[in-house]
């Protein structure tokens, strides 16, 4: 599409960024290069109905992958995938349990049995990638199903779930004292990833956790439509797994525990008190789990702008995945059955392609690599970046900075900007004062309650010892109050969130994520010619950075 003149451009940018004079001219005119309507153009591609939802391994997916692909050619960025492409192919293995097939039945020592109904009391995945499982087994009560020895904290001591199906509670232990589980601040213990990784580590074949909106932070029907669909592994993964994996609704926890003799409000606060003592509780689970199971592979798109510096590499690289939720399967005739994910994520795609074209139009030499990624299979559990962190383009330790773009919804120009997790790295005044230049001001970090770090790519690179965050916008939209800014994205969440309406809409504003992708290539700049970047002294993933050095 046509193209400003540079001086324009220049001239259109918020003043303070126009009149910098610390950056190569070739920053400058790079920023000045990105444009809304490229942002809006290729959102409004990614999220098209021919694209089918974009799920990994299957045609929309191979769509998306391969039109990212085409626009990282002709940009000119040096492929950084498998064999001199711009694909790294990941394996995967997929299982879908069968709505009808599936069953769940809880049979207390004493009352009838109790059937439950697939989608509306339970989801559940089996995570051997196996076509059936069947398991009739005790329920073992593990309350928060944690063990974290540097809290003192073992959910499991005492107890043998070898062969049982435990129940647990979604989130961390309360806490207030940002020392023990992070206070307010969710951290991994809480993550219901966490909560199956461990149950099968000690031998479980199944676990059940129960799904409360407000700890979760979403409701059932994100965990409906994000578990009822195919559910997706790294192929070749030899961690332990489970047979039964499931969410449970809160009414359907409360049946257990009144068949049990107790009931869930006393459970449940005794769960959150030292001195907790997991037992089996006199009702089993009756379940089959019939699933299709395929392989597949489905790849992350890389593209590399070379660094120039004859030194160890420093890079930054730029996340966002491209997949989404498919298609609908139980989808009634005539019904709109695409998850097109224009919000989640073809927003954050769309920021990394028009990132890596500003940059290689501006003809940019940057001393160390700049990295762009678009992702595979985050909506399987961050599957796509975690195989990425494990082969990167170059070596981990080399890798500066992660800077990852998720979910940034086209609400215009926010004043705020959102980049959690910044605050545990030394990059976070640097973070501060180039936000400051483009008009954003940083609120002070709120605890994340809802657990949000780690949620995203950027927890994969973090996990493995890269200073990473994800980086969005909010506050109040320019030409809109408070009240009309909160609201929306209250509606997002509320209604298109993981749903068929998550469409593309004509009146959407990309000036914010234009705003947003300028500042992503300046702090990109800054990380590849600044020092070292670090995670601050004591931070959870300052360890797996010192070993990656």
């Amino acid at each position: 599409m046509p193209r400003p003149f540079l001086a324009a451009a220049l001239l259109a940018l918020p003043l303070p960024l126009a009149a910098q004079t610390d950056l190569p001219p070739a920053v400058t005119a790079a920023e000045a290069n990105v444009s809304a309507d490229s942002i809006r153009a290729y959102d409004k591609y990614l999220s098209d109905d021919l694209l089918e939802g974009r799920y990994p391994g299957q045609r929309g997916g191979e769509l998306a992958a391969k039109y990212i692909a085409s626009q990282f050619e002709s940009y000119g960025l040096k492929p950084g995938g498998d064999h001199g492409t711009y694909f790294q192919q990941v394996d995967f293995t997929s299982v879908k349990a069968d709505p009808i097939k599936t069953t769940f039945t809880l049979v207390p020592k004493s009352g009838a049995p109790i059937k439950l109904k697939f989608a509306d009391d339970f989801v559940v995945f089996n995570s051997q990638l196996t076509p059936s499982a069947t398991i009739n087994a005790p329920i073992v009560w593990m309350g928060y199903g944690i063990t974290a020895p540097e809290f003192q904290w073992d959910d499991y001591a005492g107890i043998d779930v070898k062969g049982k199906v435990i129940l647990c509670i979604v989130n961390d232990p309360p806490s207030d004292d940002p020392n023990f589980f992070g206070g307010k601040s969710l951290t991994y213990y809480g993550r219901w990833t966490y909560k199956f990784e461990q149950a099968a580590r000690k031998g479980a074949v199944g676990a059940l956790i129960i799904h409360r909106t407000d700890l979760a932070a979403y409701g059932w029907d994100v965990v409906r439509n994000s578990n009822s669909a195919e559910k997706t592994f790294l192929a070749h993964d030899a961690n332990p797994r489970l047979e039964a994996a499931s969410w449970i609704q809160l009414d359907v926890a409360k049946q257990i525990f009144a068949a049990s003799g107790t009931d869930l409000d006393t459970e449940f606060a005794a769960a959150g008190k030292h001195g907790f003592k997991a037992r089996e509780l006199p009702v089993k689970l009756d379940a089959t789990v019939i699933s299709t199971v395929r392989n597949f592979q489905s790849p992350n798109v890389i593209g590399i702008l070379p660094g120039t510096s004859p030194a160890p590499d420093q890079a930054v690289i730029y996340t966002g995945h491209y997949d989404h939720l498919g298609v609908k399967a139980d989808a009634k005739p005539g019904e709109d059955a695409i998850f097109n994910g224009a919000g989640d994520n073809g927003t954050g795609t769309a920021m990394i392609m028009e990132m890596a074209r500003a940059v290689t139009s501006a003809k940019l030499s940057p001393p160390h690599s700049m990295i762009f990624a678009a992702v595979t299979a985050e909506e399987q559990g961050l599957l796509g970046s975690a195989y990425l962190s494990q082969h990167p383009p170059l070596p981990i330790g080399q890798i500066n900075l992660d800077l990852n773009f998720d979910e940034i919804l086209p609400f215009g120009q926010g004043d705020q900007l959102h980049a959690s997790g910044s605050q545990r790295t030394s990059f976070y005044p640097t973070l501060e004062a180039t936000a400051k230049r483009f008009g954003y001001s940083v609120p002070a970090p709120r605890p994340d309650t809802g657990g949000g770090y780690y949620r995203s790519d950027h927890f994969s690179f973090a996990h493995a010892g890269v200073p990473a965050f994800s980086v969005g916008q909010g506050g109040t939209y320019k030409g809109h109050d408070a009240a009309w800014s909160q609201a929306q994205g209250a509606a997002y969440n509320k209604n298109d969130y993981h749903n068929v309406s998550d469409n593309f809409k004509p009146e959407w504003d990309f000036v914010g994520n234009a705003t947003l992708c300028r500042l992503g290539i300046e702090l990109g700049w800054k990380s590849v010619t600044s020092p070292p970047i670090e995670w601050k002294a004591g931070d959870e993933f300052a360890a797996a950075r010192k070993a990656s050095k």
